[in-house]
């Protein structure tokens, strides 16, 4: 069965750190590229991060370069999202996706990626 897990998710004051995980299950992982997207209440889901199938490659949202880190470890069939400074407009349900169309690819547009785990929710607040 093909899986998608997130967690790490939290209420974390402004500033703050926190890592998502995805865990994959059913699939090879390193025959994707991978991405983390978020959806804030009443907005559209925007792509956060993402890195090519074996980390040759990672791409950053203009709000978010210099403060988050996306990593994977293919063997253990992870990706993870490293968030620091965190600010209230990062707030939202944060997804992992795979992106079945092309590996070698870190896009950010949500159309490429075909397989997306449930979500795992993300508060930024004091």
């Amino acid at each position: 069965q093909l899986r998608l897990v997130e967690s790490g998710g939290a209420l974390v004051q402004p500033g703050g750190s926190l890592t998502l995980s995805c865990a994959a299950s059913g699939f090879t992982l390193e025959s994707y590229a991978a991405g983390w997207f978020r959806q804030a209440p009443g907005k559209e889901r925007e792509g956060v991060s993402s890195i090519t199938s074996r980390s040759l490659g990672t791409n950053y949202a203009d709000s978010v370069k210099g403060r988050f880190t996306i990593s994977r470890d293919n063997a253990k069939g992870t990706v993870s999202l490293l968030m620091n400074s965190l600010k209230p407009e990062d707030a939202g349900i944060y997804y992992c996706a795979l992106n079945s169309r092309n590996k070698w690819s870190a896009s950010l547009d949500v159309q490429t990626y075909a397989y997306w785990g449930q979500g795992t929710q993300v508060t930024v607040s004091s």
